[in-house]
Order: C-alpha cells, then sequence, then structure tokens
C-alpha cells in the first residue's frame, strides 16, 4: 500500500470529495442532530439529580434558594409536593432524549445507507464509460466485486461508522463537560481512563486488523471469481468432473475471508467486557468515597446517580466509536479499492447527446499502427484500406492476425497508436468516437443474450416502455427469425432463458442480428459470427446476412473461406498486415495452387 493508503484520514477526506453536495448539507444537519441529541442527553442527565435529591431529603430541596422560584410558580406548599413534578420533569428529559436518540439513529442509517447507493452508481457508470483497452484489461470478477460489494461495504466500514465516530465525540464533549462539573475529579479520572484503555487497545491491534481487511479485500475478489468460472463454466465443469477443484478454490477463499471478518468482530467487541466490569470497580470506589464524606449517603445518591447515568450512556458511545474505528481499519484495503474506482475519470462527451457523423461514402483506414502496450511488437502495423459505403468486405488470416484489432479499431473501441481511422474525410478523434459509432453494430460470434424476453433482447439496452415493437418485428423479417418467433406460444414475449440457453445457436446468431438492425445501424460487423455453427445452420444465417439491404456496409471476419462468398473483397492478414486483397474466385484459385 501507498502512504496516502495507510493514512485512514485521507482515505476519508477523499471519499467525501466524491459525495454530492446534497449529501454534503445533509451531512451538516446530521452534525445539528448531533449536537441537539447531546444537548438531550445533557439535560436528562442533570434531571436526574434534583429527582434523587427529592427522593432522597425533600426537605433540603425545599429549602434550597435556588428551587424557590419553581416552588413559587408551582404554588407548592410542602417537600412532598415537589415528587411529582419533579418526576414528571425527569421523565419527560428520559423520553426526550431517548425520542432523539431514535431521530439520530433513522436520520444517520438512511444517510450513509444513501450515500453508498449514491457512491455505487457512480462507480458503475464511471466503470461502463472507461474505454475498451480498460476493460480487456481487467478480471470481471473484481470489478464486479468492487461496484457490489465494496461500494456496499462503504456503508458499514466507512460512512456509517465515521458518523459513528463523530457522533461519538460530539457526545463525549458535552457529557464528559456536564459531568465535570458536577463531579470534576472523579469524572476527569473516570473517562481518561477509559480513554486510555480503548487508545491502547487501538494501538495494539491497528496492524492485525489492517492485515486483515488485506485479505477481507483480496479474497472477497478471490471468492467471486471461483463462483463466476465455476457457474459460468458449468458444462465444461460437469462434463470434465472438476467439481471438487472448484469447490476447494470456493473453499480456500471463503475461509480465510470468513476468518479475517470474524477476527474484525472479536476485536471490535471484546473491550466492552472489559469496560463493564471496569465501570462497575469505579462506581463501587466513588459511592465508597462520597459516602464516608461529610454529606454521607443522602448527598451521595443524587451524585451516583448522575455519574452512573452518564456512564451508562457515555460506555455504549465509547464502545460503539471503537468498533466503529475497528470496522473502517478492517475495510480499509475494500476502501482503497473502491476509491480507485471512484477515481475512474469519465469522459467529457458522457453527458453530450451526439448526431450521427456523416457517412456517405467511404471508411479509410490510413497508415494504422497499434499495440497493446509499449513492450509488445505491433499487433496492426501500416495498415492503409478503403472500404467504400454499401459493399460486403471479408477478412481472413490465421489467429493472432489482427483481424478482430483491426474492426475494434474501426467500431472507435481502440484508439490507434499512430495512423488515423478517416470517415469520409473527417478523423474519427475521442470527441467524435460517439458520432461514429451511432452507424455501428456488431454481431460477435457468441450473442449476449439476458435472461428476459425475446423483444428485450432484439431492442437491447432500451427501456421495456420505450421498446418499438413494430420496429422490432421488422427486425426479427429482415434477420429471417419472426416466422419462428411467431410460432411460440408468447411469441416475443417469450423468455430466453439465461444466456440465450432455450434458442439454438442459429437462433442467438439470427436475434444478433435482428439486434443489429433494430438498431437502425448503416455498418454492421459480424466478427467470425457463424464460426461456431455446423454448415446446415451457418449457411441459413448467411442467406440472412446476405438478404439484408445492399445500403447497409457488411464487414465480416471468418476462418472459412466460404462464409465470404458473397463479399466484393475479402482482406487477408498475417502478423499484422495486410497480406493480399482479392475477391472470392481469386482467392480460391491461390487456396487451390
Amino acid at each position: 500500500m501507498k502512504e496516502k493508503d495507510n493514512n485512514i484520514f485521507l482515505l476519508l477526506k477523499q471519499l467525501y470529495r466524491h459525495i454530492s453536495k446534497r449529501k454534503k448539507i445533509q451531512l451538516l444537519l446530521l452534525l445539528l442532530l448531533i449536537l441537539l441529541t447531546s444537548i438531550a442527553e445533557v439535560i436528562s442527565i442533570g434531571a436526574v439529580i434534583p429527582f434523587l435529591s427529592v427522593l432522597a431529603s425533600p426537605q433540603h430541596i425545599f429549602e434550597h434558594p435556588s428551587a424557590q422560584t419553581f416552588i413559587h410558580y408551582f404554588n407548592i406548599t410542602s417537600p412532598e409536593q415537589l415528587l411529582l413534578p419533579l418526576s414528571i420533569g425527569f421523565a419527560s428529559a428520559a423520553v426526550f432524549a431517548g425520542a432523539m436518540r431514535l431521530l439520530l439513529l433513522w436520520f444517520q442509517t438512511r444517510l450513509s445507507l444513501s450515500t453508498a447507493h449514491e457512491l455505487g452508481v457512480s462507480i458503475y457508470r464511471r466503470t461502463l464509460y472507461q474505454p475498451y483497452s480498460v476493460h480487456v484489461s481487467r478480471n470481471s470478477s473484481e470489478v464486479i466485486n468492487g461496484i457490489y460489494a465494496k461500494a456496499s461495504a462503504i456503508t458499514s466500514n466507512a460512512i456509517l461508522p465515521a458518523l459513528t465516530i463523530i457522533n461519538m465525540v460530539v457526545m463525549l464533549c458535552t457529557i464528559i463537560s456536564a459531568i465535570i462539573i458536577i463531579e470534576p475529579s472523579t469524572a476527569l479520572l473516570t473517562f481518561a481512563g477509559f480513554g486510555l484503555i480503548y487508545l491502547g487497545i487501538i494501538t495494539s491491534t491497528r496492524k492485525k486488523l489492517l492485515s486483515d481487511s488485506k485479505i477481507i479485500a483480496t479474497q472477497s475478489d478471490d471468492v467471486i471469481k471461483s463462483l463466476q468460472e465455476g457457474l459460468g463454466g458449468i458444462r465444461d465443469v460437469l462434463i470434465y468432473g472438476t467439481q471438487k477443484t472448484y469447490c476447494n478454490i470456493y473453499k480456500k477463499s471463503d475461509y480465510r475471508l470468513r476468518r479475517a471478518q470474524g477476527n474484525t468482530v472479536i476485536i471490535g467487541q471484546s473491550p466492552r467486557f472489559l469496560m463493564e466490569a471496569l465501570g462497575i470497580m469505579l462506581m463501587t470506589g466513588l459511592a465508597y468515597k462520597l459516602a464516608t464524606s461529610s454529606e454521607g449517603l443522602v448527598g451521595a445518591i443524587p451524585i451516583l446517580g448522575s455519574i452512573a447515568l452518564a456512564a451508562q450512556r457515555l460506555l455504549p458511545v465509547l464502545q460503539q466509536g471503537y468498533q466503529s474505528w475497528s470496522a473502517i481499519r478492517s475495510g480499509q484495503a475494500s476502501l482503497v479499492d473502491t476509491l480507485e474506482l471512484l477515481d475512474q475519470p469519465l469522459p467529457k462527451s458522457e453527458t453530450l447527446n451526439f448526431t450521427k457523423l456523416p457517412f456517405e461514402k467511404r471508411i479509410e483506414f490510413k497508415d494504422i499502427h497499434f499495440n497493446y502496450t509499449q513492450s509488445e511488437k505491433w499487433t496492426l502495423e501500416n495498415i492503409n484500406l478503403v472500404i467504400n459505403k454499401g459493399s460486403r468486405t471479408g477478412f481472413i488470416g490465421t489467429t493472432g492476425s489482427g483481424k478482430s484489432t483491426l474492426l475494434d479499431i474501426l467500431m472507435g473501441l481502440l484508439e490507434p497508436t499512430k495512423g488515423k481511422l478517416i470517415i469520409d474525410n473527417q478523423v474519427v478523434e475521442p470527441s467524435t468516437v460517439r458520432s461514429w459509432q451511432k452507424h455501428i453494430a456488431h454481431v460477435p460470434q457468441t450473442i449476449f443474450l439476458s435472461d428476459s424476453s425475446i423483444a428485450e433482447n432484439i431492442a437491447f439496452g432500451i427501456p421495456l416502455a420505450e421498446i418499438d415493437m413494430v420496429q422490432v418485428k421488422r427486425a426479427a423479417e429482415q434477420a429471417q427469425i419472426a416466422e419462428s418467433i411467431e410460432q411460440w406460444d408468447k411469441k416475443y414475449n417469450t423468455l430466453v432463458g439465461e444466456r440465450g440457453v432455450r434458442l439454438s445457436g442459429g437462433q442467438r446468431q439470427r436475434i444478433g442480428i435482428a439486434r443489429a438492425l433494430y438498431q437502425q445501424a448503416d455498418v454492421i460487423i459480424f466478427d467470425e459470427a457463424t464460426s461456431a455453427l455446423d454448415s446446415q445452420t451457418e449457411s441459413a444465417v448467411m442467406k440472412a446476412i446476405e438478404n439484408l439491404s445492399s445500403d447497409l456496409t457488411i464487414l465480416i471476419i471468418a476462418h472459412r473461406i466460404s462464409t465470404l462468398r458473397n463479399c466484393d473483397r475479402i482482406v487477408t492478414l498475417n502478423n499484422g498486415k495486410i497480406e493480399a486483397i482479392n475477391n472470392y474466385q481469386e482467392l480460391q484459385t491461390l487456396q487451390k495452387l
């Protein structure tokens, strides 16, 4: 960890910068509520003195000079008449203090949860807007865990504990100030002792909590990863019988995670028992001291009662404050990971509305070079290619030849390391990528299908209430899957199952084509979209592609040359370079030689 990552105050300050202005105003209101609650506690503690005094010696209170205004106002004529109003006053003060604590709990909890919600949404939004190159360099399980689990843990391991500590400090200062007025030396000695004990515990457990926080952060990622890999590849797991392997991976990670979480709970809660025992010892000593003083037991009872009530309020507050500190320390490593996600930059284009970039003539790759890292050799080198609008262009080459990378650049997913992507003489730049992408639709080898209806999968990413069913049906007809859909009982409301498990490979690919057509794109890219299909299904899908409008610009990556028979040109790539550009007949002839 960097030095900044070890400083919890700097981390909380960094987290505060990500909180919205509205939430910051609510935090100020919370501080005001904490102060009012502390004042209510002081009033309830102060009210116990006259209440216990009138119980122990009503005559003494009746004759006290400071009580005369109260006695004359309520027309009290005997000491015994003081008992009812003072009992009502003490009970009212206690109820008011309890109501304020309840209001504080409600407001504090709601504020911390809503703040964590805002931060979680911000993380997800920032993550979705990151460039494709960032996404391919990450492990999805770490990102998912960061967005959901670690962002959710901000509530229990950062926001709520920080608010609790603020509450503790304010409550501590106000109540101790009140007790010092009543019995200065005893109050200072008692609460200084409590404070030193907690300080010693914090110092001695600091390294252990930080160590456990790192284990919690890393093992929670590994738990999600083992679940994703085991369930995501369930067919292979069942075929190869690797259930035991994945169970062991999960078991090892989950055990370390639970053990670290258990350590933090034990460290966080154990001081309470020591404090309770110490508190009883101190109260016993104080009772003995006061009872043997000149005022005797009658004078000791009100002071003992007020200090006992103060201790009853403060000991839980001290314990909550310590537990909150332990929670922050145990979640420190996860907080660092979460802050890294919150610090992801948002593109300036995120808030803008785009119109399509003009595209009437051609797409041009000019001197394109690309590599993922500077230490690697060129993935693409010196690519010069012109693709006319309305043409059908195929791409072939061995695995790793750069086919998919080239089309990722065309789709604006990757930015060329050198060279330019030009559309109708206009260079595609970061500021115009979204305008260009409005022309593009993509049909990959594996179509992602959500566990929702056919209509929702065709109109991918469109809210259900906003789906244009006329356009959905038109796209399905063009993709030659409408006939199959109409035969199903629920037609376009048919659920496809998780990842489209209820559909055949050919049906999934046709839905992918329909999805591309629903977007009204005029550039459609098929990235090995039929390579996993059998010959008969591939032929049917390719027929659907062939029947698409001649106004569409279609680019197809394929392993089998036969897939590209209807392409105007076929580009052969080898080691990141264009090796040849032929038509289908020429390429067939070359293959036979």
